[in-house]
């Protein structure tokens, strides 16, 4: 085993010591071999203080002691309130992705190497001293040799590594967890790893990013409710992305937004409106907007305008995911629940053999309560949270697609109930899915899809052909070893033939022609 690695496993071992996070495993129902391996752990044996922490705050802590890679994992297990208890889900959430910058001469030999120039060279401008510092990356201010002014983001030296260690240790607990315990194996941990180590891989490859923003800027070109800055393609690398520098405030920053009489009615409305664009006519949302991650532009302040940032993490849905979503959504608020029961089981959302009137009657149980609230204090993220939570007693499989909506969609609505909290969700959100249902079964949608079928159609007989051709194969191979031993065919033939002249009287003396005739015979026959 590598040093780095028993020295990782040391580091985690104190750290779990530390804040006592072996309890909270204990308290899980372990089998009796592993309640026993408790006993040999030595620490135990000692008398402990108890810490006057929640069990949520413990395991927050011992991820922020534990570094920027666990700090971000954490991040993503926050998400998944679908899976984890709720008080530990909320300390999470607060988890803060605040980490000391690395040297600048790292950064700038780094950018030197990946563009292959020096920076004198290639910015008219560049700031050493970091703008901002995540745990993934770190992000420089610069101005281009043409005086255009913008940030050069640079990925932590020496992270992949790191990353894999962490990761491989991260996988030996989710499996042991899955092996020792049945509410282990319902939180699925094993697919939790699975997902985190696609994500911040993903975090790694700043093209990546770059390509995210390009397809969100075009999206959302001229539009008035949101703006993402350009990408200098010829600046960009693997580690390296150069991208234009925004000059706007912080959505979180409400004095600032009054100050320059934001109709902050209007910003909500907006939040909520360029989610609903982004999932249902693009299918490409941006899944990591936090506040972070959010500024207003200062432009316009009757008709503000978003700008977003950091498009490292992007989700999408299919169409029938859309639909399936749409059509629920929909059913949700007009509480008919049996057509919401009817669409989880014919979406595959849940298994088909669920019983819809055993379902209709849970998710009345859930949500009749929620509305008895007026509607503008009903939360959406929250009942979509529920639904899901609900499903998972039918054995609802677990959609990264709809986890990743659902975090976006909890982001959106806390950020808009901010911002205006009057906020009614579901009346700015209605008219637009109600529209956009009614765009699916227009004419001219129709005539698209039959459009798009109809481009399908050499494809699919190229693929009808190259099959028939396949079956066919072992015929022809067949029929070419038929050719191929036609001359001992022929041999065969003319010994049985030769034998026949000699005579085939049953007498000792004429076995040579009997001889020839077995000879051709079997050659004549044998494939």
């Amino acid at each position: 085993m590598k040093l780095l690695a028993v020295r990782r496993l040391l580091r985690i071992q104190r750290v779990v010591i530390r804040y006592q996070l072996d309890e909270m495993l204990f308290e899980l129902p372990l089998p009796f071999w592993l309640r026993a391996l408790s006993c040999l752990l030595p620490w135990r044996w000692l008398p402990r203080k108890p810490l006057g922490l929640s069990r949520g705050a413990r395991l927050r802590l011992a991820l922020e002691d534990l570094g920027p890679i666990f700090i971000k994992f954490g991040q993503l297990l926050s998400t998944r309130r679908d899976l984890l208890p709720p008080d530990i889900a909320d300390e999470l959430a607060r988890l803060q992705d605040q980490v000391p910058p690395f040297p600048e001469e790292q950064a700038i030999a780094l950018i030197e190497r990946q563009l292959g120039a020096p920076v004198s060279e290639l910015f008219a401008r560049f700031d050493s001293q970091p703008l901002a510092s995540a745990s993934v990356a770190q992000v420089h201010a610069a101005q281009l040799k043409s005086g255009e002014q913008v940030v050069v983001k640079v990925v932590r030296p020496g992270l992949k590594p790191v990353i894999r260690q962490d990761l491989a240790w991260l996988f030996l607990i989710a499996r042991i967890a899955e092996k020792a315990s049945a509410d282990a194996r319902r939180l699925r941990p094993v697919e939790v790893v699975s997902d985190y180590e696609k994500t911040i891989y993903d975090e790694l490859d700043l093209l990546r990013e770059a390509a995210n923003a390009s397809q969100l800027r075009r999206n959302f070109d001229g539009s008035p409710l949101l703006y993402v800055p350009q990408v200098y393609w010829d600046l960009c690398r693997h580690q390296v992305l150069v991208m234009e520098r925004i000059y706007g405030i912080p959505v979180t920053d409400l004095a600032t937004l009054a100050d320059q009489r934001t109709d902050m009615k209007l910003l909500a409305e907006r939040g909520v409106e360029i989610f609903f664009t982004q999932v249902f006519r693009d299918s490409f949302f941006h899944a990591d907007m936090h506040p972070g991650n959010i500024f207003v532009s200062t432009r316009t302040p009757w008709s503000p305008q978003y700008i977003a940032i950091d498009c490292g993490i992007i989700g999408s849905l299919t169409d029938e995911d859309q639909d399936y979503l749409a059509r629920n959504l929909i059913a949700f608020f007009k509480r008919d629940y049996r057509k919401v029961a009817q669409l989880h089981i014919d979406s595959g959302w849940v298994p088909a053999d669920t019983k819809v009137n055993e379902f209709e009657a849970a998710i009345r149980t859930v949500c009749e309560p929620i509305f008895e609230k007026p509607l503008k204090d009903i939360s959406f993220g929250q009942l979509l949270l529920r639904l899901f939570q609900t499903a998972r007693r039918f054995n609802m499989e677990v959609q990264p697609q709809l986890v990743l909506l659902q975090k976006t969609l909890l982001n959106i609505e806390g950020l808009g109930r901010q911002l205006y909290p009057d906020l009614d969700l579901w009346s700015t959100a209605q008219p637009f899915l109600e529209r956009w249902m009614r765009e699916r079964i227009s004419p001219l949608h129709l005539l698209r899809n039959l459009q798009q079928q109809a481009e399908q159609v050499p494809h699919l007989s190229q693929i009808a052909r190259d099959t028939l051709e396949r079956l066919q194969q072992p015929v022809q191979v067949q029929t070419t070893a038929s050719r191929d031993h036609w001359p001992l065919r022929l041999l065969g033939a003319a010994l049985i033939g030769a034998g026949a002249m000699q005579g085939l009287a049953p007498l000792l003396a004429t076995w040579p022609a009997w001889l020839m005739v077995g000879g051709g015979l079997y050659l004549i026959l044998r494939r």
